[in-house]
């Protein structure tokens, strides 16, 4: 009796969900998550409905990728340098600056059509090539997003400040992770390290690493007790903002930077000194 009393005033309280009646989001969910006890609907569905709950909420600047994380392209630097950079970073697509204006975005499948038929040999040809960048206000609702991603077919937006300042970027796929979560490629551990092993045997470390992070991984001990990270840690050594191909050897570890703008670093080059020029470093 208290079986049958219990089924259907689960089903009433169902069937109120789908006429159109929930009295709020939470009601909602809790509906939902006896659907999912009653085996109505799988956990993955019910976390997909949540994921479609959430992005309604949520916000570009919620998710997208910080500024400090992007690897932008520097469209004064030589052609060598830049196809050398987009080659160490294996990203699929790069904002383009120009001084403090973002003039177009590189989408490595359209360099590497270029390089293969032989049309890419001079920087107006990288030019030639540029997609216009998208922008969006860090206040922009994901579900919108969303919708403008799939009318317009652009993937990729870059989100900016209440100044037009560039903020940060943000994918469709990383919106589409809110709702199914995590997508997981062959290229996700590559692009989300922070120290990644060089064609030349050298390293490229993020800015943004951790000292931890990179005391533990070359099993050395650099540090000061004012800076959290590798780029702190190096602008404070140099005693200013480093710059493009500046150099410093410190602790048995010989840093050069590799992409900075005025304000910080933001990739460098490492590698260790040789053995006769090595301090004692401490073994993790």
């Amino acid at each position: 009796m208290s079986d049958s009393s219990n089924g259907s005033s689960w089903l009433e309280r169902l069937g109120k969900v789908f006429s159109g009646e929930p009295e709020s989001q939470e009601e909602l969910l809790i509906v939902l998550q006896e659907a999912q006890t009653q085996g109505v609907i799988d956990a993955d569905a019910l976390l997909m409905i949540k994921g479609v709950l959430d992005v309604s909420e949520l916000r570009a600047r919620d998710i997208m990728i910080p500024r400090l994380q992007i690897e932008l392209i520097d469209a004064t630097e030589p052609l060598e340098r830049i196809l050398e950079n987009m080659l160490e970073s294996s990203h699929s697509r790069y904002p383009v600056m120009e001084g403090k204006d973002i003039v177009g975005v590189l989408l490595a499948k359209d360099v590497f059509r270029a390089v293969v038929k032989g049309e890419l040999k001079t920087k107006e040809d990288l030019v030639a090539i540029y997609r216009a960048p998208i922008f969006v206000p860090e206040s922009k609702r994901l579900n919108v997003l969303l919708r403008d991603f799939r009318s317009s077919r652009n993937h990729l937006a870059l989100v900016v400040d209440e100044y037009a300042e560039l903020a940060g970027l943000i994918t469709i796929e990383d919106v589409l992770e809110q709702i199914v979560g995590e997508i997981e490629d062959e290229h996700d551990v590559t692009e989300d390290a922070n120290i990644q092993k060089r064609l030349s045997g050298t390293f490229s470390v993020q800015a943004f690493t951790p000292i931890e992070e990179f005391n533990a991984f070359f099993k050395v001990s650099i540090d000061d007790d004012n800076s959290e990270t590798v780029a702190g840690f190096v602008a404070t050594e140099m005693g200013h903002v480093p710059r493009v191909d500046e150099e410093l050897t410190v602790g048995g570890v010989h840093f050069k930077v590799l992409k900075a703008n005025e304000r910080c670093a933001q990739l460098f080059e490492v590698k260790l000194a040789p053995p006769e020029d090595l301090p004692e470093i401490a073994e993790f």
